[in-house]
Formats: structure tokens, sequence, C-alpha cells
């Protein structure tokens, strides 16, 4: 069956069509029958391999190690004297916007690319953290916690299967990111014409309303990384594979955390 995870969306044959995958009770091809290369299809039993396969330790020891390392850039741009978190910030959302398109595109499963991702973005969060604490005192503090509750309620969510992962949910869910990224990109250029865009973030009713939106998008899309971990695992991905999976968590989770101390800071106004 077709996959509805998009990362997985070109795993089939040359030319479109979608190759089926061996699994326990499944037919396994004849020995030295031509067959497809498919990275993440598993082997057939007894077959010689020096792969290892990705298993939920990998994705939750390279997810925590992801996140380990965008906390501690954030802490220490925090710790630094004055503004001087201001100078590094936006060259580190620059290098990380680029780096980000690529790994997700290309679909870059390396340490390197991973953890770079999460310096980087964690140089501009210590800086934008530090700015909002600094206005609001307490609010850092607050949109963490409500980070971890939404994380927290979507994973208990996807694994009771109150809300099932299927090909419809995920397309609602991409073409909800979609309008939002062109949302957004409309609100930056209506900036130059108009003093508050087209008040998507100045802190009226619907501003809180584009907020709300963007959070519940982020909700959703955390349920599709977590389909995207289980996925892997199923067809038998190599242990490499965990460092895109928490890539896919990381950028999510900040995101997320982002428009929560946004929503958080309209209130206080």
């Amino acid at each position: 069956m077709p996959s509805s995870n998009p990362a997985f969306r070109g795993l089939g044959t040359p030319g479109g069509g979608q190759q089926q995958y061996a699994g326990w009770g499944q037919p396994q091809p004849q020995y030295g029958a031509p067959t497809q290369h498919d990275p993440y299809a598993a082997p057939a039993p007894y077959a010689a391999t020096t792969t290892r396969y990705l298993t939920m330790d990998d994705v939750v020891a390279k997810t925590g190690m992801s996140f380990l390392v965008t906390v501690l850039a954030a802490a220490a741009v925090w710790a630094l004297p004055g503004q001087a978190a201001w100078g590094l910030a936006l060259p580190a959302v620059l290098v990380a916007f680029v780096l980000g398109l690529v790994i997700a595109f290309k679909q870059i499963a390396s340490p390197v690319a991973t953890l770079s991702y999460g310096a980087l973005y964690g140089v501009a969060l210590g800086a934008i953290s530090e700015a909002f604490n600094t206005i609001y005192p307490g609010i850092v503090v607050q949109a963490l916690i409500g980070t971890f509750g939404v994380f927290g309620g979507m994973l208990l969510i996807y694994k009771t299967g109150a809300i099932r992962v299927t090909p419809k949910l995920t397309r609602w869910v991409v073409g909800a990111l979609i309008g939002a990224l062109v949302l957004m990109l409309a609100n930056f250029v209506a900036y130059f014409f108009m003093e508050d865009g087209l008040g998507l973030r100045d802190g009226s009713p619907l501003a809180i309303v584009f907020s709300l939106v963007m959070i519940g998008i982020a909700a959703f899309l955390l349920l599709l990384d977590f389909d995207l971990a289980d996925e892997a695992i199923r067809r038998g991905a190599p242990a490499k594979f965990a460092w895109y999976i928490a890539f896919g968590l990381l950028v999510t989770v900040v995101w997320l955390y982002i428009e929560i101390l946004r929503l958080l800071s309209y209130f206080r106004e």
C-alpha cells in the first residue's frame, strides 16, 4: 500500500509505481531473482546484511541529543552580556533556514546536519526568548510548559489512536501548512505598505486567532512526525534515519514554542 507519509512518497519503483515491501507473513523474493533496490525495505529472513535497522531507542536518543544541543546554544546566547545576542540571531536564522530547506528536500539523515541546525536555531531562540522575557517576565517558562503540554498531549493522542494519521489527514495538514506559510509571506510583504501588515501579528483578536490556528497546525504536524518514526521502523529504515526524524521533530517543536510565545505575549498586552 502507498505510504501516507510524505517522507516515503519517493520510495517506489522507477516510473512512479509503488513497490511492495516484505514483512512477516509476506511472500519473500526468490534468491537470485532481480529486485528493485529499496533502502527502507526489510531483508528476507537469514539474508546477510551489515545494516543496523532503526529502533525507537535510536529515535529517542537522536531527538534528545538534538534538543539538548538547541537548548545549550540558546542558554549560551542568553548568557551573553548586553545586546550581543541580537548580532548573532539574524545570521543564525538565515543560515538555519537555508540548511533546513536543504535537509528537508534532500532528506539528509546526518548528525552533522541535524545538530548544526539545532545549534543555529538555538542561537536565534536564545536571543528571541531573552527579548520576550525582558518585556514580559516569566513568559518563557510559561511558553515552555505550554510547548511540553502540547507535545505530550499529541503523543498521547497518537499512541491511543484517538486521531489516526491517514492519507486524507496528511493532505489536510500539509495543505493547511502551505496556506499558513502563504499568509505569513503576504503579511510580511504587507508591512512594506501598511503599518501593521495584514494584522496577523499585531496583538489584535485576528492575531490571536491566527496564532491559535498556527499552534493547531503545529500540533497536527507532530502527529505526522510520530507516524514518520513508526513507519520508518516498520519499513526497516537504517539507524541513521533517526537523525532525519529528529530534525522534523525539532522544526515542529521550535515553531510550536515560538507561536505559543507570541500568543502569550498578546494576552500580556
